[in-house]
């Protein structure tokens, strides 16, 4: 029986995108988590799959370079998608991910309202801190994390560069991002307001 279970993972990890991110809970329908833990370190022993943090692992994707990795937002996301959490980055690390910044922060901070957290990839950490629910109240993705990084810059340090960028990021979202922005932006400071608002209407009208 087991065999025949973790014959089945097998052949599922094999039809996985090369480069998606999977963890054990997306096993839960075998009903055996024991079973799917001890099949996946076999896999990942045979070098058929890779652990990219811990319950976290990919099909590796090869280039000439080497393998592939995912980016630590993209890991950041599957731990809090595993987690059945909500998160948002802060600090270096919302002005990294917008190229706001092209500075790496050697720890990812984000606030979740999940189990506050140190998971190390490599030899970065991603560090989930405790937030109060009222800041998970935004709608969409795109815009908290403007707003967020914003906050990071302070008024004074908002350059042309800067909203240039915004615009950008605005003129590429989706229709769906799109409809939530003005209500994520009522939820910033005013400051904040008068530089968002004439860029998403130019944008969205």
């Amino acid at each position: 029986m087991n065999s025949s279970i973790s014959q089945k993972i097998k052949e599922r990890v094999r039809h996985i995108e090369v480069g998606k991110l999977f963890a054990i809970n997306d096993f839960s329908d075998m009903n055996n988590d024991e079973l799917v833990t001890r099949t996946l370190s076999r896999l990942q022993s045979d070098d058929v799959i890779i652990r990219v943090a811990t319950g976290i692992y990919m099909n590796p994707k090869n280039t000439q370079f080497g393998v592939l990795y995912p980016t630590i937002d993209q890991i950041a996301q599957k731990i809090a998608e595993r987690d059945k959490a909500q998160i948002m980055p802060t600090g270096d690390t919302a002005l990294n991910i917008l190229g706001f910044s092209t500075q790496v922060p050697m720890n990812a901070v984000y606030i979740t309202n999940g189990a506050k957290r140190k998971v190390k990839v490599g030899n970065r950490n991603i560090i989930f801190k405790n937030a109060v629910q009222k800041n998970f109240q935004f709608k969409g993705k795109l815009l908290p994390l403007i707003i967020i990084a914003l906050k990071e810059l302070s008024e004074n340090r908002v350059t042309d560069e800067i909203k240039a960028k915004i615009k950008a990021l605005v003129s590429e979202s989706d229709a769906d991002e799109r409809a939530t922005m003005m209500y994520d932006l009522y939820l910033s400071p005013a400051w904040i307001k008068e530089i968002l608002l004439p860029i998403i209407k130019t944008v969205t009208k």
